[in-house]
């Protein structure tokens, strides 16, 4: 599988960075971003916020609406979470199990051994402009992630294993396998069904990178006000299994902390929900009445070091750096208890994770001792990081760590489209700080190390080590885990390469940290806080 990152063209490769949830990058953007109360007077209009199935639903995203909106391109925290309610797949995913289950497609199948999946269209199907799902929708669709010459980001979570999709028949489509790879059935969900009809026209897949949304979902998108709000409204023409319970839904965008949380707080709340929830406001909306959860998952603070750069070529001083750092201190002061020090590259609640061999327990002794061992003294640092709030907030405890040990660090927090334009431009740099999150996309291990690690990973590219031996047969035996057949064989294969991955910390997690997310429990119900960013509703209903 090829990187999500290194699939995205040139003029959408930054924006991809920018606005992933997967960078935790929507949270840096300018706080201009955040002025909602200047936008459309709709972004105001609650409808009564009341249940009985009449009231609008104010949900309050903490990510930038204005990313793509292209499915098979975005990784925009908001658009993904938004075409969840637009779009469907053949198949789509329970939002925190990940369980696949039948959306336009009328079962899923039983038999993953094969490399032929065949898939039926649910009877009646129909886009929001009243066409019907056909399967050449499904074909166009397919056929666009799987051309070589049209680069996606979700390509990279098809194009490894996945051949060909071709049409039976007007409600028939087959799935053709480059080999059995049971893991893509809930990778499914990744490729909305677009209609044939609208996005095949000229110039209809950059409108749909501007908010164009035209699915057969739940929800139809009912007007769209880049870095203000987003509308829905319940389609009366859905016959799926995730019946809409809102009429209508206004999601609004608020980047910065204190108004988001502003306006979920107090009596005069104008939102029954928000997400991205910063930990020290978590107590007073709970006094407040709101329930607040976190959802533990892939979300972490990484370092990535510039192995072209003395001395982080030497595995020793990467490892050291790691060894330094009082994860204890940073879990308890910068993210209040909410998060855990990694133990290997996966979260803990992964269904692929084990302990890794390596793993960076506080030893600043041993760190001394490795940096000693590589010869290196008088070591000065400059961390280029992203300015995202918890990134910031954990920043000063890596600067502490460090300078205790004789390692003159300094903090350089910038906006993440400068990060990472530095990085796209080939600058040097020593060590970058940055927030991932891969949950977004899935679960499965082999997608989530695939789209940090490979020989055309863009992530890889970054840290200038695709080159080195090492790599070369880490990225042989990740390949050769992705076609392992047997699951208990592949799962063991991923993690004896993890343990790799670990060892040499070219792009390794510090702490993996939960993400908040608070509702009022008097008004919704069925909320559940997901370990990525964004929120589903498919479940939801007022309470």
């Amino acid at each position: 599988m090829r990187d999500a990152t290194h699939d995205v063209p040139a003029l959408h490769r930054r924006s991809f960075l920018k606005y992933s949830g997967a960078l935790g990058a929507a949270a840096a953007l300018s706080s201009s971003l955040a002025a909602c109360s200047s936008g459309p007077e709709s972004t105001n209009d609650t409808d009564g916020g009341g249940g009985g199935g009449n009231g609008t639903l104010t949900a309050v995203i903490g990510y930038g609406n204005d990313g793509s909106w292209d499915p098979t391109q975005t990784a925009s925290a908001f658009s993904m979470a938004a075409n969840n309610h637009i779009y469907e797949g053949l198949l789509d995913t329970d939002p925190i199990s990940r369980e696949p289950y039948a959306a336009l497609a009328t079962r899923v199948p039983k038999d993953l051994s094969g490399t032929s999946w065949k898939f039926t269209l649910r009877s009646g199907a129909t886009f929001h402009d009243g066409k019907p799902v056909t399967a050449d929708d499904v074909v166009f669709v397919f056929d666009r992630i799987l051309d070589p010459k049209t680069q996606t980001l979700v390509k990279g979570f098809f194009a490894s294993w996945l051949k060909d999709v071709r049409k039976i028949d007007a409600q028939s489509v087959e799935l053709v396998l480059k080999f059995p790879f049971p893991e893509g059935i809930s990778r499914l969900t990744l490729a909305k069904i677009m209609p044939r009809h609208v996005f095949s026209r000229p110039g209809a897949w950059e409108d749909a990178i501007k908010g164009k949304a035209v699915g057969s979902g739940p929800y139809r998108q009912t007007a769209h006000h880049p870095k203000s709000n987003t509308t829905f409204e319940a389609f009366a023409g859905y016959n799926g299994p995730r019946r809409p319970a809102f009429r209508k839904m206004n999601w609004l965008t608020i980047v910065d902390a204190a108004p988001r949380v502003a306006k979920v707080s107090g009596a005069s709340a104008g939102a029954q929900l928000a997400d991205n929830i910063p930990y020290a406001n978590i107590q007073q909306l709970k006094k407040d009445g709101m329930t607040v959860e976190g959802g533990a998952g892939m979300n972490n603070l990484f370092l990535m070091f510039n192995t072209r750069h003395k001395p982080f070529d030497d595995v020793r001083v990467r490892q050291a750096l790691h060894y330094a750092i009082d994860t204890g201190k940073m879990v308890e002061v910068a993210l209040k208890g909410h998060g855990r020090p990694s133990s290997s590259f996966l979260d803990e609640g992964n269904p692929g994770y084990r302990k890794a061999k390596t793993v960076y327990d506080y030893d600043p002794e041993k760190a001394e001792r490795l940096l000693k061992a590589a010869g290196v003294k008088g070591l000065e640092i400059e961390i280029l990081a992203v300015n995202v709030s918890w990134i910031v907030d954990c920043l000063p405890t890596i600067k502490a760590s460090w300078d205790a040990i004789g390692v003159r660090t300094t903090l350089s927090p910038q906006e993440t489209t400068a990060v990472f334009t530095k990085m796209d431009q080939k600058q040097d740099y020593q060590v970058v700080a940055a927030a991932s999150n891969p949950n977004q996309f899935g679960l499965d291990a082999d997608l989530i190390m695939h789209y940090n690690y490979g020989p055309q990973n863009l992530w890889m590219q970054y840290a200038r080590w695709a080159g080195d031996s090492v790599a070369k047969q880490l990225f042989r035996d990740m390949d050769l885990a992705t076609r392992q057949p047997d699951a208990e064989k592949k799962k063991l294969m991923i993690q004896d390469y993890i343990d790799v991955v670990a060892e040499q910390a070219v792009l390794y997690p510090v702490v993996h940290n939960e993400l908040m997310t608070a509702w009022d429990p008097e008004k919704l119900s069925g909320i559940r806080a997901q370990p990525y960013p964004g929120v589903n509703l498919l479940q939801a209903k007022w309470a």
